[in-house]
């Protein structure tokens, strides 16, 4: 009775207690918002930058509050003979222990991704504290002064890059890479890793100096750094970035811009409800695959001198079909002829259809990728060509 009575006064006081364990006070961490990654001076070793965010100053105000700084965010960097080891060699440099759950933005140079990310995926995905929606990109430019530029609108950086990404889907001409497809890549037998490329480009504008134009560099998010495995083997620029989008994240809408009929002006033309079907064949043992995308558009700008009547509305779809083909065409050479690297996951499509066959094939997939023969096709269809033009009647 006695023991009864033990456990369940016990239990009581277990119930009404709260729990401080794992309890961490924010002014006791420093908490990184976005991480670089780069090779050390010495050979072997590794270098790691870290954004680490000020919460007194990061208030959304470029001024300095009462206690403040004025700098909303801290940067630090420190070598290792690992990523591991880098990290731990920040601790020597911050007064606060570093946290990286609330981290945003994974950033390689091109040395570093051309050397290998191997042990950057092991090691970032074995981090209990690291988020897999994380964005990762690779980028030509020094990664400690790619996560320490501080843009016009946003107080952190990190938050700035964030924000690109999540309205990516609008320009289309990066993917949206975060650790959850690189590692899916990564570990995939039918495809390979494909990265966003991010640059710093001198696009900003000074307030206090306007006459200096475009002095202000800024993070820009167009384009992709294509892999081999665990290592990078080249770039794609924005138009092969836009035809790549097709593949890997359905894009549904954007904006070309094609010449008018018979003139050296242009006009604006918005694809929308895009969609891209891949079917794969298997035919005197050779993988073939036809690929077609329709879509919608409309005319939301035009330059051109003339009304766009039925006959000028036709011409403009076959300009758009010829550009969409050209952004898809030219991704799928370099994929197969440049970089001999199915990074558009068409291996995963043509494993769907024919399991048995890629048993097979998968052996050396990538050789075999880059001696199939692809068929595009695109057919748009212009619903609207009504546009104001200015000083004249609607055309």
């Amino acid at each position: 009775m006695k023991r009864a009575v033990g456990l369940l006064i016990t239990l009581i006081m277990l119930l009404t207690q709260t729990s401080c364990l794992g309890l961490r006070q924010i002014n006791e961490l420093a908490i990184v918002t976005a991480v670089g990654l780069d090779l050390g001076d010495k050979p072997g070793t590794i270098r790691v930058s870290a954004q680490i965010i000020r919460p007194a100053d990061a208030r959304g105000q470029t001024g300095a509050p009462s206690g403040g700084t004025g700098q909303p965010i801290y940067s630090i960097v420190s070598d290792g003979t690992s990523i591991f080891d880098a990290i731990r060699n920040l601790g020597r440099i911050s007064s606060r222990r570093v946290y990286w759950a609330h981290n945003f933005f994974i950033i390689m140079s091109e040395d570093y991704a051309r050397k290998g990310i191997k042990d950057m995926v092991d090691f970032f995905t074995r981090n209990h504290e690291l988020r897999m929606n994380t964005w990762v990109a690779v980028t030509p430019n020094i990664p400690d002064e790619v996560i320490s530029t501080i843009t016009g609108l946003e107080v952190v950086p990190g938050e700035a890059v964030n924000r690109l990404f999540q309205n990516n889907h609008v320009v289309g001409r990066a993917p949206a890479s975060d650790m959850m497809n690189l590692e899916e890549a990564f570990l995939s037998s039918s495809t390979e890793p494909v990265l966003a490329r991010v640059q710093l480009m001198p696009r900003g504008i000074s307030n206090l100096k306007p006459e200096e134009h475009g002095s202000l560099k800024q993070v820009e998010l167009g384009g992709a750094a294509a892999f081999l495995g665990d290592k990078m083997v080249g770039w794609l620029n924005v138009k092969e970035a836009r035809g790549l989008l097709f593949f890997l994240e359905n894009l549904a809408s954007g904006i070309e811009v094609v010449n008018c009929p018979d003139g050296d002006e242009v006009m604006s033309v918005e694809f929308r409800r895009a969609h891209l079907k891949v079917t794969p064949a298997y035919e005197n043992q050779e993988p073939k695959f036809r690929i077609r995308l329709t879509t919608e558009a409309d005319i939301v700008e035009s330059g051109c001198s003339f009304s766009l009547g039925e006959g000028v509305r036709r011409e403009a779809e076959e300009k758009l079909e010829k550009q969409l083909k050209s952004n898809i065409d030219s991704v799928i050479d370099k994929a197969q002829h440049r970089y001999r690297s199915d990074f558009m996951k068409l291996g995963d499509v043509f494993r769907n259809r024919f399991p048995e066959e890629w048993r097979v094939l998968k052996r050396d997939w990538n050789q075999t990728f880059s001696d199939a023969q692809i068929d595009v096709e695109v057919n748009a269809s212009i619903k609207s060509g009504v546009v104001k033009a200015v000083g004249t009647d609607i055309r």
